[in-house]
């Protein structure tokens, strides 16, 4: 289980080095940002909404809002998380094609996670994203990992822009 949890770091320590190498430095030149929704559902929580967005209602009167139909038509609520959709996110800087709330507590967790991500043992690699070059991540994880292991590259079926990349043992054992 421990060589389990060490590669799901190793894992996520190479997707979060070639975010900031190579997906995060596009950003500012991207022709669709994720940042505007477009083709995305960012999950937020209830803090993040009520600053973003600048609600003074408590969450109840919100909730209620949004409910009625009242509220911001790109938000919906599910389960005490918000999803949203549609529109461009408040933080999202359209004349500098950036984020304003990059690296603060407040920007959601799928923001830092988009487009490459560590999910159960694997990288996650959302294709939906220009500045995805698989063969370069892949190349990245092999060098990380060392030559005791192989990627495997598969498409989810149902949506096939969602690309796993499976670390596999080449025969001999990892150190």
């Amino acid at each position: 289980m421990s060589s389990r949890r060490s590669l799901a770091t190793e894992l996520a320590a190479a997707a979060a080095a070639y975010q900031t190498a190579d997906v995060i430095p596009h950003c500012t030149q991207c022709a669709k940002p994720c940042c505007k929704l477009d083709a995305l559902v960012l999950e937020m929580e209830w803090k993040q909404i009520k600053t973003l967005w600048k609600i003074s209602d408590s969450r109840a009167v919100f909730d209620k809002r949004l409910a009625a139909g009242e509220g911001p038509q790109e938000i919906r609520e599910s389960e005490g998380l918000y999803f949203v959709h549609s529109k461009p996110c408040p933080a999202y800087d359209q004349a500098g094609g950036s984020c304003q709330i990059y690296g603060q507590a407040l920007k959601p967790v799928g923001c830092s996670d988009f487009p490459v991500y560590e999910d159960r043992g694997s990288i996650m690699a959302d294709l939906r994203c220009e500045a995805v070059d698989l063969k370069a991540l892949t190349a990245r994880l092999a060098r990380t990992l060392g030559p005791d292991v192989r990627i495997v590259q598969s498409a989810d079926r149902e949506f096939p822009f969602l690309v796993t990349l499976s670390v596999r043992s080449s025969g001999s054992k990892r150190k």
